[in-house]
């Protein structure tokens, strides 16, 4: 199961060309056509079923899958936060996705049994990637968060905490988590600044981010100790997305900095596709040469990347156990 990460999700609600992806350049370099993901290929997730051994894991609002449900559904909504607040009425919100799994729950039920639902509930690996979008709607799209920099991160991991909570009445138990990235590194937020990564890891966003990753670990690790059989790893998305950004050939890339897909500087305008108000772009010649696909979000080779480390990396990358450990426990 996954909820709030880049999918197609989308493409099946009155959302905006900002949160969707389902328009050339996008998915043309695995999937040959556009999917809906914000790659030129496959996300994270797409690569964490592939060495689970189960197929590409559908979007909820997909019409014709169903039947697949059994092996992973994806919730996720581009554009979506934790809060309703962040892109509401045109992105299905954290609380919206637990409606739809419980929804999910239901069908279990009626077609496997109370039994065996639960079986598969309490055996599933629930993979969350959220809270990015909330930090930076408020601090890029409305200038300024409307609280003190604490007090913001509280509220928002104390309704993720909600969701993780409801998530384990229903039979979940184990949990991963991708933790928020350095934001203000990427390119769609470095073009306002001086385009230092040293400078950037120091803005508004960043440190949000950071504030955030601490608290996640510390509420996961007292849910640990109050929830019996409660199980959870954080994948260090912060740490590794700068290394890669800063060192790409190390990693296998040319470029960590600019995106593959866009215009400006770093090709940050976020005018991918030219359907979000700017209509000419630039694109490169090989997308696997980058970090980034568009001005936020990573390529197919990237995501590779990092789904790597998260499932089967050190403590160094995933704490306290890789994903990988996480399916077989």
């Amino acid at each position: 199961m996954h909820l709030n990460s880049t999918s197609s999700n989308n493409n099946y609600i009155n959302s905006t060309p900002f949160a969707q992806a389902n328009y050339p350049p996008y998915g043309e370099n695995f999937f040959k056509y556009s999917s809906g993901r914000f790659s030129d290929g496959r996300i994270i997730p797409d690569f964490i079923a592939e060495y689970a051994n189960l197929p590409l894991i559908p979007p909820y609002l997909h019409p014709d899958y169903h039947q697949l449900y059994v092996y992973g559904v994806n919730f996720a909504s581009a554009g979506s936060g934790v809060l309703v607040e962040t892109g509401q009425g045109k992105v299905i919100d954290l609380h919206a996705q637990l409606s739809n799994f419980k929804k999910v729950y239901k069908l279990f039920r009626q077609d496997l049994g109370h039994a065996e639902a639960n079986k598969l509930l309490s055996r599933s690996v629930y993979i969350f990637s959220a809270g990015s979008n909330d930090y930076s709607t408020f601090s890029f799209i409305n200038s300024t968060i409307p609280f003190p920099q604490q007090e913001f991160v509280h509220i928002v991991i104390g309704n993720l905490t909600t969701v993780i909570k409801k998530i384990y009445k229903l039979g979940g138990r184990k949990v991963g988590f991708i933790n928020l990235g350095p934001l203000n590194c990427f390119p769609l937020f470095r073009i306002l600044g001086n385009g230092s990564l040293d400078s950037c890891k120091e803005e508004q966003i960043s440190v949000l981010a950071r504030l955030h990753n601490k608290a996640l670990v510390n509420t996961l690790d007292k849910l640990e100790k109050e929830q019996k059989g409660f199980k959870y790893l954080v994948f260090d998305l912060y740490n590794q997305a700068l290394q890669v950004m800063k060192l790409p050939s190390k990693h296998g890339f040319k470029e960590g900095e600019a995106a593959c897909c866009g215009g400006g500087l770093y090709r940050g305008d976020y005018s991918c596709g030219g359907k979000s108000g700017i209509k000419e772009y630039e694109l490169c010649e090989n997308a696997s040469e980058y970090v980034f696909f568009d001005s936020i979000h990573p390529t197919d080779e990237a995501s590779k990347h990092f789904a790597q480390l998260f499932w089967s990396g050190n403590k160094d990358t995933t704490k306290p156990y890789n994903l990988k450990l996480l399916f077989d426990v």
